[in-house]
């Protein structure tokens, strides 16, 4: 079986930010399930150095790249069912807080010089010269943060293959054109045709332009990449390359995210018995002090990033309109210091309805997904998303834009038939179009049996990283197909 090295920038629990943690703790697991052999490659940042120092952690490498000198661990995560490395080194280990920028939400000045290095790790154990006695048959390179370790691997005769998935593309790992000199890069790599992207240097370019084998999180969203609407100015390249671009949905982590046994929730509930469910409801409410209005009312909950392409100001300007309905409202989340001002000050206005709570909080996410009756994602792009699938599985019906994954997962009652459909989407990102959807949603809220049967589809639904992990093994194997025959 296949040996699979995994770089990514961020994985659970060591790191996360968003999505892509996710995915790179529960593909490696999936995979590892068919047989291969998986190590999962991340940067060694201080809350993860912390996590590992209670582990079993054992140095397997000492090297210096670019001066700076590196340590590479190997360790095995407690609830994670993969091995990782963790790349020790002063760039990435001695700066504690987002990996990627600042406080202040401005990108760390040096991340070319960061994330080069990781490439360069990544690009030494692909060619077994890394000091590590294994070497990988596939690297599995994920976003920006990778995207140089296919185009660094190109030419070297005995590489293995390159799979390059783009979790979201409006994220390039873009860099002033000197940059290439800092990092000495050859100035073949100057080229539209390669990393040069409008006088600048693009690291995702690097995955698109030279990877065996491209990959995005939702057939959708495949589709959407190639158009000019959601390309980012790439979609030339990607239309180019569409012969070796799949696309791949994601998958839940069913250890993780299971209503019968999560270890979060006050209750456990599953589709056959949902009386906890409401349970669930009503210590939420309590907790966070939701307490105006009837309890019969809906609760919707929010999970997510505080930006625009989550469609966060959709969901702000219909919020008083919800609110004046009787509705409750959970927000978790952070991001644009504006939005979160909006919320809060909305949250005084509408005290015991509305609850935002800024930040992260992985207890509190499950329990807003199990506890919330509507699931709010009315994301203006969505490559994949997984909370829409995280709430489908807890019997929490999402209300979604019908874009990316978010239409490979989710189905309108008004477009398909009874035991088809699992929640509520809208075509346009306008607020009239995302506020049709609400008052549909809400009006089968007071169908008890209407609405039942949308939980019961959606609890039904496999939404578990099998097939996904079975199409990632069949396209290794496209890759190394590929580089045999050259």
């Amino acid at each position: 079986m296949h040996n699979i090295l995994f770089a990514s920038s961020e994985a659970y629990p060591l790191m996360k930010t968003g999505g892509l943690a996710d995915v790179s703790a529960s593909l490696p697991a999936a995979l590892k399930e068919l047989g291969c052999t998986v190590r999962v490659l991340i940067p060694g940042y201080p809350a993860a150095l912390d996590t590992i120092k209670k582990s079993r952690r054992r140095k397997i490498a000492q090297l210096t790249i670019r001066d700076e000198p590196v340590t590479l661990w190997q360790t095995p995560i407690k609830g994670a069912d993969v091995t990782f490395w963790v790349m020790e080194c002063a760039p990435f280990s001695d700066r504690p807080g987002n990996p990627y920028q600042d406080p202040d939400g401005n990108d760390w000045p040096d991340n070319a010089e960061r994330f080069h290095l990781f490439c360069e790790l990544t690009r030494l154990l692909a060619l077994g010269q890394g000091g590590v006695n294994w070497t990988p048959d596939v690297v599995h390179c994920n976003d920006w943060q990778t995207g140089l370790v296919p185009a660094l691997l190109h030419d070297h005769p005995e590489r293995p293959a390159t799979v390059f998935t783009i979790h979201n593309l409006a994220y390039q790992g873009l860099f002033p054109a000197e940059i290439r000199h800092t990092l000495e890069l050859p100035e073949t790599f100057w080229h539209m045709d390669s990393l040069e992207f409008y006088g600048k240097v693009s690291f995702i370019k690097g995955g698109i332009a030279y990877a065996d084998q491209l990959t995005t999180v939702s057939p959708g969203y495949a589709e959407e990449i190639r158009t000019p609407e959601y390309g980012c100015g790439l979609d030339g390249l990607l239309r180019a390359r569409e012969a070796y671009l799949s696309g791949i949905l994601n998958g839940v982590n069913y250890a993780d995210w299971n209503p019968q046994t999560d270890p979060h929730l006050v209750a456990n509930y599953h589709a056959g018995d949902l009386d906890n469910k409401s349970v669930c409801k009503q210590d939420l409410l309590q907790r966070l002090n939701l307490h105006a209005g009837s309890t019969d009312q809906p609760l919707l909950g929010f999970v997510g990033r505080l930006v625009e392409q989550k469609g966060i100001d959709l969901i702000l300007d219909s919020l008083p309109w919800l609110l004046k309905q009787g509705c409750r409202v959970v927000v978790l989340g952070s991001g644009d210091s504006d939005l979160e001002q909006r919320l809060q000050t909305l949250q005084k206005k509408f005290s015991g309805q509305l609850s935002v709570n800024l930040g992260y909080d992985e207890a509190l996410a499950h329990q807003i997904t199990a506890a919330s009756d509507l699931f709010l994602m009315p994301s203006r792009f969505e490559p994949c998303g997984l909370n829409q699938m995280y709430s489908l599985y807890y019997g929490t019906l999402p209300l979604v834009h019908k874009v990316g994954g978010l239409r490979d997962t989710v189905f309108d009652p008004s477009e398909f038939t009874m035991d088809q459909a699992n929640g509520f989407s809208f075509k346009e990102p306008t607020l009239e179009s995302f506020q049709q959807a609400l008052r549909r949603a809400l009006t089968s809220y007071q169908n008890p049996e209407h609405w039942q049967s949308l939980q019961a589809n959606g609890m039904a639904g496999d939404y578990s990283w099998k097939n996904s992990a079975r199409a990632y093994k069949d396209l290794y194997q496209a890759a190394l197909n590929q580089i045999s025959e050259r």
